[in-house]
């Protein structure tokens, strides 16, 4: 087979390969980082990113990263990217080993199992090894560095160097580099005096959280400037087939360590279950956690919001790890990811004006300033439902201005003043009967209060009442989850009592001495936990 035809086979062969990483086993992780941004199809939106160091990627990012509403749509994307990536380094490079081409993607696919890692390092990446190729006279390059490092941010650095070694003269390399470190100090103390140093040097918008970069970014990239300088220094590098085959192994054992390594299990196991509770796969979550337990309060309240919206949680609440009396509703956390199944919960329950602010905390959490789809398109949702329309064509007119949101945006749009449409919408109307009538306070220690309130306003809200009974036991409220047993017999809609509460109830009566129940585990594990709490406390 000609070189040159084995060379595109193989690249082929890894852009499926990066396609498939993401499609088949990281899709969830795809729609993570789409709901943290809105790309906006606007001038004033693009003006708006370009106006920054390191726009231009960003923009391009963004509108890439827009595509992961559909998951295999983003995996090839990221495919192309990879590929695109793989072939410039090799074009940069001078040595026969094309195996050293996969060595740059294969970390950067390791570099995204940091879930903060925008599309725009990768963006930044691929076009600064597109600058670097290329004869052309070094006074153009002094001209072009900085206006490549306003468009593609600090990145431009590993242009800056790849353009050094192809001078024949070697101080004009040194010279592009010392004019790209002056630009750099020069625009950070005057035009960039809004970022701290450490942004102008180190990209704006390369990690979702700005002043946490890790080192790591950086360093792969210059490693791969000089893996590509070091070739042209040994320009006839060749080797001999068996060499060759080895340089292919050793890459790809390399490769397989650092994606294995990089893509922590039990956090992307948390991302998943959000993934599932945002489309609503509640079958798919109570499988998942079947085989998969992370021991935090994300995933109890994953498992049993699932467990509720198919009416199992009665029956089959204390099967699964059960984190305290945190485990159906979390008290506020400011952050992107833990407040979801809490708001989510809210909306489904009735309780619309919670999970609106829930929503609004957890896009003003994000910390690089983006909007967020999923969570506008929520609080459209709750606005609507709570009548005030105005502010909900505010937000449904932004929605509007996107790809995959405006079709959404438009139908929903119609809904707004048609009180009678509502009513008659599956899932809004029954929501709309279910929500409070009054505006009120609460504090997040009644949350048991507020769910009996919700049965007792409509006692077709059968989530409130499974709610309001595992919060009692999850609390060892053992009183009042006797007294309310009436209220399941009456209401609930069960044709036998459900195996959770007699599981409980057997335990209860035993006074703790009934042994193999799954509720008496929990409450045994919370009473150790208690213990060793107190204890602490008292050291």
């Amino acid at each position: 087979m000609p070189r040159n035809l084995l060379f595109v086979l193989l690249s082929v062969l890894f852009a499926g390969f990066v396609a498939c990483w993401w499609g088949l086993l990281y899709p969830h992780a795809l729609s993570f980082q789409e709901q943290y941004q809105l790309f906006l199809w606007t001038g004033d939106y693009f003006v708006e990113r370009i106006s920054v160091v390191g726009g231009l990627a960003d923009y391009v990012g963004e509108f890439l990263t827009q595509f992961y509403f559909y998951p295999w749509a983003g995996a090839v994307v990221l495919a192309v990217l990879g590929s695109a990536m793989q072939w410039l380094t090799w074009k940069n490079m001078t040595t026969t080993l094309y195996a050293l081409s996969f060595v740059p993607v294969l970390g950067w696919l390791a570099l995204m199992g940091d879930e903060s890692v925008l599309l725009s390092y990768g963006v930044a990446w691929v076009f600064a090894l597109a600058l670097a190729l290329g004869s052309r006279p070094f006074w153009v390059d002094y001209l072009l560095m900085p206006v490549a490092y306003w468009l593609i941010g600090p990145m431009v650095c590993v242009t800056v160097l790849l353009r050094s070694f192809r001078y024949e003269k070697r101080w004009m390399g040194a010279a592009a580099a010392l004019l790209f470190l002056t630009v750099a100090c020069v625009a950070s103390a005057t035009v960039l005096r809004q970022w701290e140093l450490s942004n102008a040097f180190f990209g704006v918008n390369y990690y979702r959280t700005p002043y946490m970069i890790p080192n790591a970014l950086w360093i792969l990239p210059l490693l791969t400037a000089a893996l590509i300088g070091g070739t042209r220094f040994v320009s006839r590098w060749r080797m001999n087939r068996c060499g060759n085959v080895l340089a292919y192994a050793v890459v790809m054992l390399s490769g397989y360590f650092a994606l294995t390594t990089q893509y922590d299990a039990d956090k992307y196991e948390i991302i998943r279950l959000d993934h599932l509770v945002r489309h609503g796969k509640w079958e798919e979550i109570i499988r998942q956690a079947e085989r998969h337990l992370v021991k935090n309060p994300f995933f109890s309240q994953c498992v049993n919001l699932a467990l509720a919206k198919q009416r199992k949680l009665a029956d089959r609440m204390f099967q699964f790890y059960q984190s305290g009396e945190e485990a159906l509703i979390m008290p506020m956390v400011r952050d992107l990811i833990t407040d979801f199944p809490t708001a989510e919960a809210f909306y489904q329950l009735g309780m619309i004006n919670s999970a609106q602010r829930y929503m609004s905390d957890i896009q003003e959490s994000i910390l690089n300033y983006r909007k967020s789809g999923r969570c506008e398109k929520r609080i459209a949702e709750c606005l609507l439902l709570n009548g005030k329309y105005d502010l909900a064509r505010k937000h449904l007119d932004l929605l509007k201005k996107s790809l995959f949101y405006c079709e959404w945006a438009k139908d929903t749009e119609r809904y707004l003043g048609q009180e009678e449409w509502i009513a008659r919408h599956d899932e809004w109307g029954r929501l709309r009967s279910f929500r409070y009538k009054d505006d009120f306070l609460f504090s997040y220690g009644e949350m048991e209060k507020m769910f009996g309130l919700l049965f007792v306003n409509n006692p077709d809200n059968k989530m409130a009442l499974d709610y309001l009974m595992a919060q009692l036991l999850l609390k060892g409220n053992a009183e009042d989850f006797q007294h309310y047993m009436g209220w399941v017999q009456q209401y609930g809609g069960y044709k036998a009592m459900p195996l959770g509460y007699q599981d409980a109830l057997k335990f209860i009566q035993s006074k703790g001495g009934a042994r193999g129940t799954a509720y008496g585990e929990y409450a045994k594990r919370m009473m150790g936990h208690q213990t060793e709490t107190t204890e602490h406390e008292a050291h």
